[in-house]
């Protein structure tokens, strides 16, 4: 053993220094902290920001309102032609004809019909039927309102008209057309549409209601 001693022993010492020294040497050196990542914001790139497209504001277009004259006639307080706008509805035309009157038949009208120009607005009393001529062509409105969107240009000849067609004329019933007709027979033909108060229970009020549904040419 010491013969091994003496021919290694310096070799032992100096492998030894050194592990003494590594040791040292690590004990000694300060321990390094792993690094943190560090994550930081991007900032907004502005100019791209001020070429990102913006989405306009939702404006929706005003209506356009125009003035129509509405012509109202039957079971209201003031019949006459008025003018209002488009936005406006039948309850307004009958309220600027003053309303209608205890007689009215209202339970089937469309207050809330909009107005067109040259619009008739017929409010038929209650029991009294409404003439073909002003019958309503839009599925919206009622037949009793007899509401019609365009201008009624077609009238009844009281000089030609049987009984049939004497009865489309407003207020006019089976009885009255009679009394036309045996009027024609024995006066002979009406001169102006006026003669037809000559006609027993044809009154001013009712040949208000019917004058513009007659004719004698």
């Amino acid at each position: 053993m010491q013969k091994i001693w003496q021919q290694y022993g310096k070799y032992l010492l100096i492998g030894g220094a050194l592990v003494i020294a590594l040791l040292l040497y690590s004990l000694r050196a300060p321990q390094e902290e792993p690094a943190l990542l560090e994550l930081t914001p991007t900032p907004l790139d502005t100019a791209s920001a001020e070429l990102a497209p913006t989405l306009p504001e939702s404006t929706l277009p005003e209506p356009v309102s125009t003035t129509v004259l509405v012509d109202v006639k039957g079971a209201v307080k003031h019949p006459g032609v008025y003018p209002l706008t488009t936005e406006e509805r039948i309850i307004d035309a009958i309220t600027m004809a003053g309303g209608v009157t205890e007689k009215a038949d209202t339970k089937t009208m469309n207050y809330a019909q909009k107005l067109q120009d040259e619009m008739i607005i017929y409010i038929p009393e209650q029991g009294e039927e409404v003439p073909v001529t002003i019958a309503p062509t839009t599925p919206t409105t009622s037949a009793q309102t007899a509401t019609t969107s365009a201008p009624t240009t077609n009238t009844v000849n009281i000089n030609l008209a049987d009984e049939a067609a004497l009865m489309t004329i407003p207020g006019i019933g089976p009885a009255k057309a009679k009394s036309i007709i045996q009027y024609r027979t024995d006066q002979g033909q009406f001169t102006k549409i006026e003669d037809i108060k000559n006609i027993s229970g044809i009154g001013d009020k009712t040949f208000e209601k019917l004058k513009d549904f007659i004719s004698v040419n």
